[in-house]
């Protein structure tokens, strides 16, 4: 390949780059619609009892009919913690 291939070749990858970034915004705007709207938040902000009790229930049943698919939620909210937890240290390591 000589200079002038590569030059074309980088122009190219950089129009794609660009479309592909109006993509992604475009994208995270549409999903902004569907995920925390307002609607939500003030949804349980009213009914914040409502969806608490629901909540207890739902593990109150669980945990009588499959206490064994009870043990993986506890186990894969314990993951998630622990890694939240080592991300933020390695961020303040970095800072």
């Amino acid at each position: 390949m000589n200079i002038e291939e590569l030059k074309k070749e980088n122009i190219i990858l950089k129009y794609q780059i660009k479309e592909l970034e109006e993509k992604l915004t475009i994208s995270e705007e549409n999903i902004k619609k569907y995920t925390n709207s307002d609607a939500h938040k003030k949804y349980y902000l009213e009914h914040k009892d409502e969806v608490k009790s629901k909540g207890k229930a739902y593990l109150k049943k669980l945990k009588e009919e499959d206490p064994d698919k009870l043990k993986a939620y506890w186990k894969k909210s314990n993951e998630k913690r622990k890694l939240k937890k080592n991300e933020i240290k390695i961020e303040l390591k970095i800072e």
